[in-house]
């Protein structure tokens, strides 16, 4: 379906209908398919053909439809659909590195992939080198003739920091690196990493994709060679696959998720700048601004330059009391739902990371990170407002 835009692509490519024709995804509730011989086990073992199924940790019919339905928004070649987001980080690397393997990432990673480059990588003999994602200079000083692999989030969680997708890219192609993209921030909706350059796309599924705060999911995306010779064999013998469920829940969200993001979107713009006038508040971070350091970057690298999420600092003996004084946002550690969202990174998400590091990476105690979702932005507006004033 690639000759429709995205929006049709969303609610429409990838099903397939089974003989009783239903409008709504058949989820297809199993962990086994049956053969009408052994003989035509033994032939599928060899090789599955296009609609031929196995085994559930290999492959289902309403896992498959998602997988399909996502990459034809990313315009991506083929997909696999992963049981979490961590778990999509976590096989697009180990499924393409071995020992002695360098790798180059940007030092501003959510805490589980740092712990994933940190700690899990090296353990297993991979080298790993971190830069400062926004500086070019360090990336290509830290690009090496033996880099396998470069891993970066388009922008940063939580104090939103751009990468330069399309220059990154050619520094690492130039040496025969492959590109490792998070573009959770992005979403389906406004990304074009593969199309700037990016030859693995990593989502957090859990994120906008559902978009409800109902299922884990995730998803590895990128050239069928690489998916189906690559990801799938580790994926699928290391167990790391969606049920079947949860990929018709994604199924629903990918339905929606145009719509969702561009009004979660647009009430982000709102609330940011009107919180940008509020001399509480010692910054507003978001790349919509004219502010944000890296605007015309965003502007270049995604179409309209903003987020459904930004990030605000304020005193940091004020933060735990400005959340505490919320009404309408609620404190949890997820983003890009329907409800909005206040998290402070320093004390959960990246609690564990060593202070040093976290004013490394901006991550102050008086950091806290909003997500916005589809409530009216004038009631987030006057919730924010009111919580700021009791600070």
């Amino acid at each position: 379906m690639t000759e429709y835009r995205k929006r049709t692509r969303a609610v429409h490519a990838g099903t397939r209908r089974s003989q009783y024709g239903e409008v709504s995804e058949a989820i297809f509730m199993t962990q086994g398919f049956v053969y009408d011989s052994a003989e035509a086990a033994e032939q599928r073992f060899v090789k599955i053909e296009g609609d031929e199924f196995i085994y559930a940790r290999y492959g289902n019919p309403t896992v498959k439809m998602f997988e399909d339905r996502l990459a034809s928004l990313e315009g991506a070649e083929a997909a696999f659909a992963c049981a979490s987001g961590m778990a999509a980080v976590n096989g697009a690397l180990t499924s393409m590195l071995k020992a002695g393997d360098h790798v180059v990432s940007s030092r501003a990673l959510f805490g589980s992939c740092l712990y994933i480059l940190e700690e899990i990588l090296p353990r297993y003999g991979v080298e790993v080198s971190f830069v400062d994602g926004k500086n070019l200079d360090e990336w290509r000083a830290a690009i090496r003739p033996d880099t396998a692999a470069v891993f970066f989030e388009s922008v940063s969680n939580p104090a939103l920091e751009v990468v330069d997708i399309a220059a990154v890219s050619e520094l690492a192609h130039a040496v025969g690196a492959k590109v490792v993209c998070d573009n959770v921030f992005a979403t389906p909706v406004y990304s074009e990493a593969i199309a700037q350059g990016a030859d693995v796309v990593v989502y957090s599924a859990t994120k906008h994709i559902d978009g409800q705060g109902r299922a884990l999911g995730g998803v590895i995306l990128g050239t069928e060679e690489h998916i189906r010779g690559v990801v799938e064999p580790y994926m699928k013998h290391t167990g790391g696959s969606l049920s079947p469920f949860s990929a018709w829940l994604m199924l629903k969200g990918l339905e929606t998720i145009e719509l969702r993001v561009r009004a979660q979107t647009e009430s982000a713009g709102r609330v940011a700048q009107a919180l940008s006038q509020e001399s509480k508040l010692a910054q507003v971070i978001y790349p919509g601004l004219p502010t944000h350091p890296q605007h015309d970057l965003v502007e270049r690298q995604m179409a309209p330059a903003a987020l459904s999420s930004f990030s605000t600092q304020v005193r940091e003996e004020a933060a735990f009391k400005l959340l505490n004084f919320l009404d309408i946002v609620i404190i949890s550690n997820n983003l890009g739902d329907a409800k909005s969202i206040a998290t402070h990174p320093a004390s959960t998400t990246h609690q564990r990371l060593p202070e040093s590091q976290k004013a490394a990476l901006g991550i102050t105690p008086g950091l806290i990170r909003l997500s916005v979702g589809l409530e009216d932005a004038e009631d987030l507006i006057e919730d924010l407002r009111h919580a700021i004033a009791a600070i």
